[in-house]
């Protein structure tokens, strides 16, 4: 029995949409985010870091977007449908690092940024001058620069590759779409110099599964 614990705009959307990719039967609980933008202290009842995404399988819950992954994986993908075998050694190193690429790397950056963007949005009135010129700093000396060398190193890999693991759809793909996404909100990325990127993330969302996902889950906006 899987029973997916839900959260909207979340990285559980990784794991929706996989558990659509693999077509298993699993229930689906979906939650809020509250006024602060946190989970709900409901998920805390269920495994005590209260974090999306929550899959539980036989009422136990597991945790971490890239471990669910491969645990679904290994459990339900005995034909290697999305992930390389180990013998297809280059698919298979470009699948290892993205799929942890996505949380080593670009996410801790794109997640300080949805930090600072937050302290700006809910700072007073009075002092909001002030949070801005922080962000600004922020953004200017440690966001911006790190994340276009990871951008360009994104671009670069698909500019060679349809998709991140090689020619075929893998769940790398799953892990970094929703990093990509993040990146491509407020602001957009550029069209030009992310054209390969863009591409990719149509490619993505033009899978029925994906769309599943979406109109089980709720569409991804961070807004």
């Amino acid at each position: 029995m899987l029973h997916l614990h839900h959260l909207s705009q979340s990285r559980s959307h990784r794991i929706l949409w996989l558990l659509e990719e693999l077509e298993l039967d699993y229930k689906l609980t979906c939650y809020e985010r509250n006024r602060a933008y946190l989970a709900p202290d409901s998920l805390k009842k269920i495994q005590p870091l209260g974090h999306a995404p929550i899959l539980e399988v036989d009422g136990k819950p597991l945790i971490e977007s890239g471990f669910i992954i491969e645990y679904l994986l290994k459990h339900f993908d005995k034909d290697h449908q999305f992930k390389p075998k180990d013998s297809d050694e280059t698919a298979w190193e470009n699948y290892t690092f993205w799929l942890h690429f996505a949380e080593g790397a670009i996410m801790p950056t794109l997640v300080m940024r949805l930090v600072f963007t937050k302290v700006v949005d809910k700072s007073p009135l009075l002092i909001k001058p002030v949070s801005k010129g922080i962000q600004k700093q922020v953004e200017h000396s440690m966001i911006a620069g790190n994340l276009n060398v990871m951008l360009n190193m994104m671009e670069q890999h698909l500019s060679d590759n349809h998709w991140f693991a090689g020619a075929s759809f893998s769940a790398a793909d799953i892990q970094m779409y929703f990093a990509a996404a993040a990146a491509n909100a407020r602001p957009s990325l550029d069209q030009a110099q992310f054209a390969n990127i863009l591409n990719w993330m149509k490619r993505c969302q033009a899978r029925e599964t994906f769309q599943r996902a979406e109109e089980k889950g709720g569409k991804l906006t961070f807004r």
